[in-house]
């Protein structure tokens, strides 16, 4: 469909983006402070990619033509996540703010993509 084919790159962009990031970022704080800081970005950045794909499923299900999708039990699955996230963290003993930047991940994901389609879309 001509219609939604705009969105889809956009999706699949910032999904491509958001994994770059989550590496990167986990990288990044690996070399520089360590393991427990890598991992917690990591899992902050994997809890950002569920946000970012539970959203699209609510985009998509509110759009003109909208995808026969399951979209039952979206916040539970978010909330176990969350739940699963704090207890690895908790005691895996990982830096909660490390995670917490993690989270950002998808937000600068998108923004990324933004700033790219007004840069070289027409």
């Amino acid at each position: 469909m001509p219609g939604s084919e705009p969105s889809d790159r956009f999706f699949r962009h910032v999904r491509w983006l958001i994994l770059i990031l989550a590496v990167a970022g986990a990288v990044g704080w690996t070399a520089f402070q360590g393991i427990r800081f890598g991992a917690a970005f990591l899992i902050g950045a994997a809890m950002s990619f569920a946000s970012f794909w539970g959203w699209q499923r609510v985009v998509d299900a509110l759009g003109p033509n909208p995808r026969k999708r399951a979209n039952s039990f979206f916040i539970l699955r978010l909330i176990a996540l969350g739940a699963l996230a704090c207890v690895i963290i908790k005691y895996l003993r990982l830096n909660v703010a490390a995670a917490a930047i993690g989270l950002l991940v998808s937000g600068a994901a998108v923004i990324l993509e933004i700033l790219y389609e007004m840069i070289y879309a027409g």
